[in-house]
């Protein structure tokens, strides 16, 4: 049986701004913006080239805003991703890898400067937030242990 994570709920304050944010600013393809009414929105997006969306509007979840931790966008070059989005006005922290140079930690404290050196796939990162503080983060992979 497949299972395929299609659709990450964000919990946000002002869903203009994050509207704006994500498709605007990230380039996130807008996918759908149904207000049903004043306690009911929902906005979807898409990142380019993923199969998984970013639903955010105003009913959608209890959860607070800016409190998702640890998103993951994939990129196969840390280094163009983060120029880019610098570019595109994002704040962006990195490229960076672990002190352990695996995955990394929560928080900013086992954070290298610079991608890893061998650019292996899954150690080098850049993160960056929302106007809620949700973070993401950028991860390099450029080539899949199972193949996919």
């Amino acid at each position: 049986m497949d299972m395929k994570l299609e659709v990450v709920v964000l919990p946000v304050a002002d869903v203009e701004r994050a509207k704006a944010f994500y498709v605007e600013r990230l380039g996130f393809g807008l996918d759908a913006d149904f207000p049903v009414d004043d306690g009911y929105r929902v906005v979807q997006v898409t990142p380019p080239g993923s199969e998984c969306s970013i639903i955010f509007g105003t009913g959608v979840t209890s959860a607070v805003p800016g409190s998702v931790r640890g998103l993951h966008l994939v990129v196969t070059d840390i280094e163009e991703a983060v120029a880019e989005l610098t570019e595109r006005g994002v704040a962006v922290d990195g490229p960076f890898r672990d002190a352990t140079g695996v995955f990394h930690h929560g928080g900013t404290g086992s954070r290298v400067p610079g991608a890893d050196p061998q650019r292996r796939s899954y150690g080098s990162f850049a993160a960056f937030t929302d106007p809620d503080g949700n973070d993401w983060f950028l991860q390099e992979i450029t080539q899949r242990a199972h193949g996919r």
